[in-house]
């Protein structure tokens, strides 16, 4: 098949670009570098695609109607696996109109032109933030989401509902999939395991915000791309679904784990809670499970050795 994925020069999107390709599938990849952290690292990303006839690399903005108007002309596309945003929840209370404007406008276009080229099937990234403050514990879809507590989260909750919008007006297949702090190689630099990894390293002050008993449900970048292929092949109709780990750790337990692989203790200072952090995220992945058989395998601790190699490879650490 032909795919179209946004932000397919980012961590997740170069996962999914690589494994749609091995899979024998085309992939047209639209990202436009922005420089939310350095556009070296996602150029280098998808350095190694650029010379194989199956991928199509496009420099561009999903605000740019005419380059989206030219890419679905030419297309042919079975599917749009929609990932491009601008990320994280801190940046988001500094930049909301930015955020307001990427997120949401940039999905609005890619829908609408989705519904015009009737593409048969529409793959969103939503993230785990939309569930705010929630005192559910695990999180499930069918929970109320409508407190979110940062811009960032607002916008993904904006384009669950246009998403659904779109498929009840033109019945265009729609999967929601909700993120759960995915992880793994060439994970974002500003990402916590990724920036713990490296100040532990170099020997530089950790930042703890809060007591450090803060919980996450950490998902292994391996884990996250077969349950997006498996929502690629299972869309149909309108469904929002859980991707995470359903297992939960305190920060200062993921600290530890760090430091136990790096053989370095690490220099803890300690700050504020965040605004915009919640205390706790936790996917109940039944959902996921039982619609797509999405079945999570890498624990945290092997996730997190596999990290540590990763990234002693990639930047040459011994620490």
């Amino acid at each position: 098949m032909r795919f179209l994925v946004t932000g397919g020069a980012g961590f997740i999107g170069s996962h999914l670009c690589e494994r749609l390709i091995q899979e024998g599938h085309d992939v047209v990849c639209i990202d436009d570098f922005n420089p939310y952290y350095d556009p070296r690292i996602k150029r280098r990303n998808v350095e190694n695609l650029l010379s194989n006839p199956r991928f199509r690399m496009v420099e561009g903005d999903i605000l740019d109607w005419e380059l989206l108007e030219e890419i679905f002309e030419e297309g042919g596309f079975d599917g749009v696996v929609h990932l491009a945003a601008r990320a994280g929840v801190r940046p988001s209370i500094r930049e909301p109109r930015l955020y307001q404007k990427v997120n949401v406008e940039g999905t609005t276009n890619l829908l609408e032109l989705s519904s015009r080229h009737r593409i048969p099937r529409f793959v969103l990234a939503s993230s785990s933030s939309v569930y705010g403050k929630s005192q559910r514990i695990p999180f499930s879809e069918g929970d109320v989401v409508d407190s979110p507590i940062s811009p960032y989260a607002a916008t993904k909750r904006c384009c669950e509902l246009l998403a659904f919008t779109y498929y009840s007006l033109y019945s265009i297949p729609v999967t929601c999939l909700r993120f759960f702090t995915v992880y793994g190689p060439r994970q974002r630099p500003d990402m916590a395991i990724h920036k713990f990894t490296r100040l532990i390293a170099e020997g530089k002050e950790v930042p703890l915000f809060g007591d450090g008993t803060s919980r996450r449900d950490y998902t292994y970048i391996s884990d996250t791309i077969d349950g997006i292929v498996k929502a690629i092949e299972k869309c149909e109709g309108y469904r929002i679904y859980n991707l995470g780990e359903s297992e939960t750790i305190e920060l200062r337990r993921l600290i530890q784990l760090l430091e136990k692989r790096l053989d370095r203790q690490a220099r803890i200072n300690r700050l504020p809670d965040q605004p915009g952090d919640v205390p706790v995220t936790y996917a109940d992945i039944n959902r996921a499970r039982r619609e797509l058989g999405y079945a999570p395998k890498v624990s945290i601790e092997e996730g997190i050795e596999r990290f540590v190699a990763w990234y002693r490879q990639a930047f040459g650490k011994k620490g």
